[in-house]
């Protein structure tokens, strides 16, 4: 790992009365596979939004690559490098696999959707996006709609059009909900197998997950950060067992 690739201050967002995020602090350093866990309404999903541009922060800062993109739109933020998958991924289902991740590639390189049909037979885009569908196990599926593929499958998609956008870090927002164990486990393995390659904010509520992939935990509660530490760290510190026990109260 180098050195801090996003560092978060002092990051806030309320909605009414109640914190979503509470003056939020973190630094994750570049190569490292960090989690943000916490109970449901934590402000996991919340905190997200405001990295990626598609929430605006009350106040704070995000510094990114040391460039400060608090008040960046999303498709500037993605320009830049960070990449959310899942939430602004669209998947277009009467495309191909293989189609839905040449679009992805062709998004990166700034054309025009206009010219789709004519550039969808173009290797320059259609040889990168196989070898992200390989990169992520779906190779075989490339022809297939990419309606008529699993919920994992999906997902794995969805990593791969992540991928095509050449992003220096991902944001991954509970890649494996709603997986079995057999999904979660070919999940778990494409992400291994990015660690230390791409910088990787993970949130997952599958804590068998977390605690195999993780380099770092941070603990999230009522929008506010209770721990920080190594996997070691987090599993001894007894505010994360009681906040996991329901006996955290909302500041706010």
């Amino acid at each position: 790992m180098s050195g801090v690739a996003l560092s978060i201050r002092n990051l806030h967002k309320s909605f009414g009365g109640v914190c979503a995020t509470d003056d939020v602090s973190l630094d994750i350093a570049g190569g490292e596979l960090h989690a943000l866990i916490g109970p449901n309404g934590a402000g996991k999903t919340t905190l997200i939004s405001q990295l990626s541009g598609l929430l605006p922060a009350d106040r704070g800062t995000v510094i990114f690559n040391g460039r400060d993109i608090t008040r960046l739109p999303a498709h500037e933020i993605a320009l830049a490098g960070l990449a959310r998958s899942f939430q602004i991924t669209s998947i277009f289902a009467d495309m191909s696999v293989l189609d839905n991740v040449a679009m992805a590639v062709q998004a990166q390189d700034g054309h025009s959707y206009r010219f789709w049909q004519p550039a969808r037979k173009d290797k320059r885009l259609r040889q990168p996006a196989m070898e992200f569908l390989q990169r992520v196990g779906l190779a075989d599926r490339a022809s297939s709609l990419a309606s008529a593929v699993s919920h994992g499958e999906r997902r794995q998609l969805e990593i791969a059009m992540a991928l095509a956008t050449t992003p220096q870090m991902l944001l991954l927002d509970e890649p494996m909900a709603g997986m079995g164990p057999e999904e979660s486990g070919r999940m778990i393995e494409i992400m291994q197998s990015l660690r230390g390659e791409k910088t990787i904010l993970l949130v997952e509520h599958d804590m068998d997950a977390v605690f195999a992939l993780a380099d770092r935990i941070t603990v999230l509660v009522y929008g506010r950060v209770i721990a920080s530490g190594s996997p070691a760290e987090i599993r001894a510190n007894a505010d994360v067992r009681r906040a996991y026990l329901g006996e955290e109260t909302d500041p706010c």
